[in-house]
C-alpha cells in the first residue's frame, strides 16, 4: 500500500477553506492509502516567541483532526516533537543539504523579505532540512503538497538522493503529487482571494469553531455583485459561484445544478450558511467533547506517536548504520 504523509501547522484557527479544500480528503483517503499526518509543532517555532501559544494551538489542532473523522486506529496521527527522531534526523539532513540550496529556497526569500527589520530565526533558514526528515522517516512515497511547497519536496529528494550516493541505499525516495481535488473556497469578502487566517478582516473568514449565528451572519453579508441572476461563472460572477461551490461541497449537488434553483442572491445566502451550519455543528461538538476530555485525547495522540515513533526509529537507526555512526 503506497504511504502518504501530509503535514500542518498548529498556526492559528482551523477555516472553512482548511476542511473542504484539504482536511476533509484526509478523511476520505485514509481508507485507500497508508497515510501519517504530522501536526508539526517544531516548525511553529520560527514564528512564535510567546510561551504556552503552541502548545494549546497544537491540542487544538489534534481535536480538530480527530472531530472532523480521522480514525486513529487507520490513519497515523502524530505530533511532531512528540517523535524525537524528527530533530535527530533533521541535523543528518542539515549536514547533507548544501548553503546554496538553502539560500534558493523562495519561501526563505519571501518570508525573510517580509519581516525586513524584525527578528528572522535562523530556523526559518534550515526548515527545508527538518522538513526532509519529516519526509524521509517514514519512507513516505507521496507528498500531496500545494505549488508553494513542492520546491521542498524537490530538495528533499535531492538530499535524500545525494545521502544514499554518499552511504548506500537508505532513503525512499518520495515523490510530490497534487492533492485530492477539494472545494474552492474564497473570502466571503474579496471572493477573488481564498479564505485564509491571514485576511486583513475576519468578515470573510468561517472558522471550525464559529458560533452558529457567526456563521449564519458572515454568509447573510457575503459579497455577490450588483447583478441579479445566480449562474456559476467564476470569472464574471466569483461571489456567486463561490456560495455556489460551498453550498456544492456541503451537499454534494454540482453548484450548476443548484444555481437554477435560486433567482435571488438571498435565499441562496441563506441556504448555503444553514447547509454549513449543519456540516459543522456535529464536528463542533466532537471537538468540544475532545478538549474536555484531556485524558482521551491525549490517549488517541500516544497511540500516533508510539506508531511513527517505531517507523521513524527504524529509518533513522538505517541512516546511522549506513553512515557508521557508532553504536552505543
Amino acid at each position: 500500500m503506497t504511504r502518504v504523509l501530509s503535514c500542518i501547522q498548529p498556526t492559528g484557527d482551523v477555516h472553512l477553506g482548511n476542511y473542504l479544500g484539504a482536511l476533509r480528503n484526509w478523511v476520505a483517503g485514509q481508507h485507500e492509502k497508508d497515510v501519517f499526518h504530522g501536526i508539526v509543532d517544531l516548525h511553529a517555532l520560527t514564528i512564535t516567541d510567546a510561551p504556552g501559544v503552541v502548545g494549546e494551538t497544537t491540542v487544538d489542532l489534534a481535536a480538530w483532526l480527530f472531530a472532523i473523522g480521522l480514525d486513529p486506529q487507520v490513519a497515523t496521527v502524530f505530533v511532531q516533537s512528540h517523535v524525537a527522531e524528527h530533530s535527530q534526523l533533521a541535523w543528518i539532513m542539515e549536514c547533507t543539504v548544501s548553503y546554496g540550496e538553502l539560500s534558493r529556497m523562495t519561501q526563505f526569500k519571501d518570508k525573510s523579505a517580509k519581516r525586513e527589520g524584525d527578528f528572522i530565526s535562523a530556523g526559518l533558514f534550515t526548515y527545508p532540512a527538518l522538513m526532509a526528515a519529516d519526509i524521509l522517516l517514514y519512507d513516505a512515497q507521496e507528498v500531496p503538497v500545494g505549488d508553494d511547497q513542492r520546491q521542498h519536496v524537490e530538495i528533499t529528494r535531492d538530499v535524500a538522493i545525494r545521502f544514499n550516493s554518499r552511504f548506500g541505499d537508505t532513503f525512499v525516495i518520495p515523490k510530490a503529487v497534487m492533492p485530492a481535488a477539494g472545494a474552492r473556497v474564497m473570502d466571503l469578502q474579496d471572493p477573488t482571494s481564498k479564505m485564509s487566517k491571514s485576511a486583513e478582516s475576519d468578515a470573510g473568514l468561517v472558522r471550525m469553531s464559529d458560533d452558529p449565528k457567526v456563521v449564519a451572519k458572515k454568509f447573510k453579508r457575503a459579497v455577490t455583485d450588483s447583478e441579479s441572476e445566480v449562474r456559476y461563472d467564476r470569472a464574471a460572477k466569483p461571489g456567486v459561484s463561490n456560495l455556489l461551490d460551498i453550498l456544492s461541497a456541503c451537499t454534494g449537488e454540482s453548484p450548476e445544478t443548484l444555481a437554477t434553483r435560486y433567482t435571488q442572491y438571498g435565499p441562496l445566502k441563506t441556504d448555503t450558511g444553514d447547509a454549513v451550519v449543519a456540516l459543522l455543528e456535529p464536528i463542533q461538538r466532537r471537538h468540544r467533547e475532545l478538549l474536555d476530555d484531556r485524558g482521551e485525547l491525549t490517549r488517541l495522540l500516544r497511540v500516533g506517536a508510539e506508531r511513527a515513533g517505531t517507523v521513524a526509529a527504524a529509518t533513522l537507526q538505517r541512516a546511522y548504520d549506513a553512515i557508521g555512526l557508532l553504536p552505543r
